[in-house]
């Protein structure tokens, strides 16, 4: 089966990097307030000017929400510098929980679905730029890809399709052309492919010359500039095998198996802009299979 990694989800908690935040009047309302204990309560609204040599204006938001005591609450909305929403995240006691929406710049929709403890659950979909529907999962309780999955190609036609049980392919894997025409039929095994029943199709139509369009345009999870093993004093020029890595923070970012910079088979650890570790995203020979809980 193909590989399609996936965009994690946006994240952004707290005013870390950002001026001295001052309490004013906006549109008739006080916003910006902290109460006695220095705790944030009540409407915020981050502007530019609180954030000066980025690309936004002093007048634009940056994002804005509410506040009950120092921890974020209900709906919160990120912006781009060019005004479009970037991010629109339900919060409950200062974590993301509940239904989230990310979108391109260019304001079409990037990715929807319902954010649980850490975790997407139930319906969940990533969209091209123009668009069309990239990958269509459905998430069980413990985060893991359960019954029917579907990869899409940018054309709006599908690319894969097929069962999954608690995070594996389970039964017939479909593969098909861009132009609709059968490419492959797979059957698996508790995430193996059984190599006998592997069948494999000529197109009917004669396709364009885009092969494998769908990995092509799928982002990579490549290793950061300020990620690096432990190990060394000198973060080699292309990582391979398994490795450890580490933020400038000493916080680990991924831990498995790497291909050429690609992270391909283990954990990747995200982090708000606060330091705190948010979530951990599985991944299996370069492809996004759900999310592990955090120990509290």
């Amino acid at each position: 089966m193909k590989k399609f990694l996936h965009i994690t989800i946006a994240l952004f908690i707290g005013t870390a990097g950002y001026a001295q935040i001052q309490p004013e009047i906006y549109k008739g309302d006080s916003i910006n307030r902290t109460d006695g204990d220095n705790k944030k309560q009540g409407k915020w609204v981050l502007f530019g000017k609180y954030k000066p040599g980025t690309c936004y204006t002093p007048e634009s938001k940056i994002e804005e929400g509410k506040y009950q005591d120092n921890r974020k609450k209900d709906i919160w909305i990120e912006y781009f510098c060019n005004g479009n929403m970037k991010n629109k995240l339900t919060f409950n006691n200062g974590r993301p929980d509940g239904y989230a929406i990310m979108y391109h710049e260019n304001g079409k929709i990037s990715e929807e679905g319902n954010w649980k403890m850490n975790k997407w659950v139930g319906n969940y979909k990533l969209y091209y730029e123009n668009g069309q529907v990239q990958h269509e999962f459905v998430f069980n309780q413990s985060g893991k890809r359960e019954g029917q999955q579907k990869y899409y190609y940018d054309n709006g036609q599908v690319a894969i399709e097929g069962n999954f049980v608690n995070g594996k392919e389970s039964g017939l894997i479909k593969e098909y052309y861009e132009t609709g025409d059968t490419k492959a039929e797979k059957n698996y095994a508790d995430g193996n492919v059984d190599v006998a029943s592997i069948k494999e199709f000529e197109p009917k139509k004669p396709i364009a010359d885009k092969k494998d369009a769908p990995l092509k345009n799928a982002p990579k999870i490549v290793v950061k500039e300020d990620e690096k093993p432990n190990t060394a004093s000198k973060k080699p020029t292309v990582l391979n095998g398994q490795h450890i890595l580490y933020n400038r923070n000493k916080q680990i970012t991924k831990d498995g198996e790497f291909k050429d910079n690609l992270f391909l088979t283990g954990k990747a650890y995200i982090y708000n802009e606060d330091g705190i570790l948010v979530r951990i995203a599985m991944y299996k020979d370069g492809q996004y299979i759900g999310d592990t809980q955090i120990e509290k």
